[in-house]
């Protein structure tokens, strides 16, 4: 009690976390600022102009990939469902994702600066020569707008714990703020703000891990949990719903790692340098970084080696087990006010430094790949391509302001499991793209026709058997199949799409003969 006492007098006590965040929102706003000035169509509002620092954009794709999700919703996966959640959520996935990174990101470039893509969507139209895969992929990416809820409700909690702030005013602050910066400086404002929010996520992050290290040396606290709650330090935990077996933790972990490099505000980086030399210094940069940013999962544990009292994860509003409070009651437990101020403009950044990046590959997507596919030959069909693309630039900032008061309504009540939320609509993403962007990179002489197939396969197969495990599915069935884990889902999507195009690949890698040397070029790539 004494504990929660501490935090309620914490909550009160908060001129420095609001002088600290003052200061951040300067600071990025002059950097959007400086964003602003470099852009000057849907172009350079989407991607840039190919002239980015490789170290910017490893930092800034580091920040995109961590967001809430790392640092503040992921540790209290750990602290429910112990090591087996650390095991998927902080290893497979990670590797899974560096694996994508490095095999996919030069073979993207190559071909999205032959075909001069802004999007992803537009890339996968341009590499399979239709239209109307680019307008469907478009379609299937506005299901980001389910992470986006995930990340501003996540803010949202942070700021109510630390800023004393309600639901309502917290939504407004980060809505109005991070829309705003994105809305005037597009993707040079979201690498410019990433590069001092990923500076400040580095920093925060090592003193975070590093306040507990000597938790995990403590053989008497592990001996404690080992007594009463065993299987939240098993590799698989067999009373887990979502990580109870060697393929929900390990093999879909994996899977579903490689493939949410498919996601647009992830892959598309691949375009803002020149080169694939730059490619390569980039992704060193991320790995690293990300490695960093992904132990912060331990602190789910910290919480059990801690002996925390339950009670401070438990919503006074509702009575119930708050998951997604455990990082922000850790530190406000853990460290001094002062370092609470600091740590908590850091979770801030955090997340916003994520949504930023979604905002500008969403709201470009909108513009380029739905409001110009449709109106370009018609409606616009007198204006110049300049004009044209300034008009998408305006059409973008629009759908952004759209997208602001979506989220928001969503976020007055969202919902329990914020991260499953998140999960469910980018995996759908995800068991729709990886596929058509893989083979896409990898055989030149696959068809629209069979990658549609493929994309059209994952997207159904994960939403339903999802769907399955909540309605249809008695619980114990579902905990079973692993269908409460959308990542499990998603693999098994994933899977069955990869199955639609083994014929085509494995008939191209015997016959290498049969594809142009342009072609092999880019499979090469």
């Amino acid at each position: 009690m004494d504990e929660i006492t501490r935090i309620a007098g914490h909550m009160q006590d908060n001129t420095l976390i609001w002088a600290l965040f003052g200061l951040y929102l300067v600071g990025t706003s002059w950097l959007a600022w400086l964003g602003h000035k470099k852009t000057d169509g849907i172009e350079s509002f989407a991607i840039g102009k190919g002239d980015m620092s490789p170290v910017v954009v490893g930092i800034t794709l580091a920040a995109s990939i961590a967001s809430t999700a790392t640092f503040v919703i992921n540790p209290g996966f750990v602290y429910v469902h112990g090591v087996a959640a650390l095991m998927h959520l902080g290893v497979a996935i990670a590797l899974g994702l560096f694996a994508g990174l490095v095999i996919m990101s030069t073979g993207f470039r190559r071909i999205g600066a032959k075909n001069q893509a802004l999007t992803l969507p537009q890339w996968v139209g341009e590499r399979y020569g239709s239209k109307a895969m680019s307008v469907f992929f478009a379609a299937i990416n506005l299901l980001s707008l389910t992470f986006v809820v995930l990340i501003v409700a996540g803010l949202s909690i942070v700021m109510q714990k630390t800023l004393g702030l309600t639901n309502v005013q917290s939504l407004v602050v980060i809505i109005g703020f991070v829309f705003s910066y994105i809305f005037i400086g597009g993707t040079y404002a979201h690498a410019y703000t990433n590069t001092l929010q990923g500076g400040i996520m580095v920093i925060i992050a090592s003193i975070i891990i590093f306040s507990g290290v000597g938790l995990l040396f403590d053989g008497e606290a592990f001996a404690r949990i080992a007594e009463t709650s065993p299987e939240l330090l098993a590799p698989i935990n067999p009373k887990s719903p979502l990580f109870n077996s060697f393929f929900s933790v390990f093999v879909s972990g994996f899977i579903v790692g490689f493939a949410l490099v498919c996601q647009p505000h992830i892959m598309t980086k691949a375009l803002y340098v020149k080169n694939d030399k730059d490619v390569r210094r980039y992704l060193i940069v991320t790995i690293t970084v990300f490695t960093l940013f992904t132990a912060l999962l331990l602190v789910g544990l910290y919480a059990h080696l801690a002996q925390m009292d339950p009670q401070l994860f438990v919503d006074a509003t509702t009575g119930k087990m708050r998951q997604d409070m455990v990082m922000t009651v850790y530190i406000i437990q853990t460290f001094p006010d002062w370092l609470v101020a600091v740590i908590t403009v850091a979770l801030m950044a955090a997340g916003m430094s994520t949504l930023d990046g979604i905002l500008v590959a969403l709201s470009s997507i909108a513009a380029n790949d739905l409001f110009l596919n449709l109106t370009r030959n018609n409606v616009l069909k007198d204006k110049t391509p300049t004009e044209q693309s300034h008009i998408a630039h305006r059409a973008s900032q629009v759908i952004l302001i759209a997208m602001g008061v979506l989220a928001f309504i969503i976020s007055l009540s969202p919902p329990k499991l914020l991260g499953i939320f998140g999960q469910v609509g980018v995996y759908g993403i995800v068991a729709a793209s990886t596929v058509p962007i893989l083979f896409g990179i990898l055989v030149p002489t696959l068809k629209k026709e069979v990658a549609f197939s493929a994309a059209l396969t994952g997207l159904i197969t994960h939403f339903c058997l999802y769907g399955a495990g909540q309605w249809l599915m008695t619980k114990e069935q579902t905990a079973d199949w692993g269908f409460f884990n959308p990542g499990v889902t998603a693999t098994y999507g994933l899977i069955v799409s990869t199955l639609v195009v083994l014929p085509v690949a494995i008939a191209h890698f015997t016959n290498k003969g049969a594809a142009s040397p342009e072609a092999g070029a880019e499979a090469a790539g």
